[in-house]
């Protein structure tokens, strides 16, 4: 079993400057980049998982999903011209400051998604309270006000690979029940994690997770949604 096992494992590469390895609180993490053809609305995430992870998968093991695999197998993806902007979502997107690594609100588009996500009230509400307290450094007001999870929703990026780059897309639904009914399935943790160049924050994870601990593992953002095609991560303590 255990030979046929291992002559059943594909090869993990890391991504293009990135590193398998990390260490993290004394203990060395390998964090193979799972790669996975491109993910689509009428993908299942179990099926997913399954397919491309589960045959590999070992005891004490932890699997990470990006959070735009998920939205994207949940319907949460829009092509930006079924979208159609409300005057409110043009009007409002102009005043949001464009990131560095993505859109964010700043686009009709986004914006429109997060209106229908909270509603106009919360949205007004929140650029308002973050319009009175930014003079004194607070940041984050916004979408603390906001919630839903709009900070997750993504515009389209030319480095994404189609439709990935005519599309706008909300954060994934119920992150947490989602991890929780993996992790029941698989029999291992399963966390969700929104990773990028500029950041970590995981939003959705089974029981016995940390997820400050996942956030040091996946510091660098070991995964790549690109070319790469690797929305998943095997974790696995060297």
């Amino acid at each position: 079993m255990k030979l046929l096992k291992i002559m059943q494992m594909l090869p993990f590469y890391a991504n293009k400057g990135k590193r398998l390895d990390r260490r993290v609180d004394g203990v060395t993490y390998l964090r193979y980049p799972v790669k996975t053809h491109v993910v689509s609305e009428n993908d299942v995430l179990e099926e997913i998982v399954s397919q491309y992870v589960s045959p590999f998968l070992e005891k004490g093991d932890i699997v990470g999903l990006s959070e735009r695999c998920v939205a994207i197998t949940q319907g949460r993806s829009y092509l930006i011209k079924d979208i159609h902007p409300s005057r409110w979502a043009q009007f409002l997107s102009k005043f949001v400051t464009r990131r560095a690594g993505g859109i964010g609100l700043g686009s009709p588009w986004t914006m429109e998604l997060a209106l229908r996500e909270v509603g106009l009230f919360r949205i007004l509400l929140a650029s308002a309270v973050a319009a009175l307290t930014r003079p004194f450094g607070l940041k984050g007001i916004f979408y603390t006000i906001a919630g839903g999870d709009i900070n997750a929703i993504d515009g389209p990026c030319s480095y994404s690979l189609p439709p990935g780059d005519k599309s706008a897309k909300l954060g994934p639904k119920d992150p947490m029940g989602v991890t929780r009914r993996l992790a029941q399935k698989f029999h291992v943790p399963i966390v969700i994690v929104d990773a990028n160049d500029f950041g970590v924050r995981v939003m959705g994870y089974s029981p016995g997770i940390m997820p400050s601990h996942i956030e040091k593992i996946f510091t660098d953002n070991p995964l790549g949604q690109s070319t790469e095609q690797t929305p998943i991560a095997l974790i696995r303590k060297k």
